[in-house]
């Protein structure tokens, strides 16, 4: 009885893999997304770390590409960065569970009002992990190598949909 029940399990997974369309199974991020950077909550070891700053949004618009191995979702319009360093476009790579951009370069070290900021290497780690609701939510970490800020800043970011597609529409008469 377990046996034949298995093979039927088997066998009706293998007719709904059979019948999905292909690609469903890969993530895409496309669209109009509100990124959010939860920055006043931020943390780690680093001076910038306890230097207070507000939450910061702004919106950009992605498009992703499975056509090359692992989707990769690239920003294609949104506001440059302050810091040119940043490299750009910036792209997020899907590992099967998150959008993942790593990246390098340069920390501008605040240190006050008329101080001359501080450059020094820096690398970054943010990830994006998808929500049933359409949102993503994850974690921006970066450690920065030497100067006053050395050491690493942490924080929360979430990425929402702008003008999400409400679906069809179902309507009475």
């Amino acid at each position: 009885m377990r046996k034949s029940l298995l093979v039927a399990a088997l066998l009706g997974a293998s007719m709904i893999a059979a019948t999905m369309p292909a690609g469903a199974a890969e993530q895409t991020w496309d669209g109009d997304y509100s990124v959010k950077r939860f920055a006043a909550s931020k943390t780690g070891t680093s001076l910038a770390a306890s230097q207070w700053e507000p939450d910061f949004s702004d919106i950009y618009t992605f498009d992703t590409d499975c056509s090359g191995g692992p989707c990769v979702a690239t920003v294609i319009a949104g506001p440059a960065p302050a810091n040119p360093t940043l490299p750009q476009p910036a792209q997020y790579t899907w590992d099967a569970t998150s959008w993942v951009h790593p990246y390098d370069w340069e920390w501008d070290c605040y240190q006050g009002e008329g101080v001359p900021k501080v450059m020094a290497p820096a690398h970054s780690l943010a990830y994006y992990t998808p929500q049933p609701d359409g949102s993503l939510v994850g974690s921006w970490r970066t450690d920065i190598d030497g100067g006053p800020c050395d050491g690493s800043v942490i924080m929360a970011v979430a990425a929402y949909p702008v003008n999400p597609n409400p679906g069809p529409f179902v309507g009475g008469s």
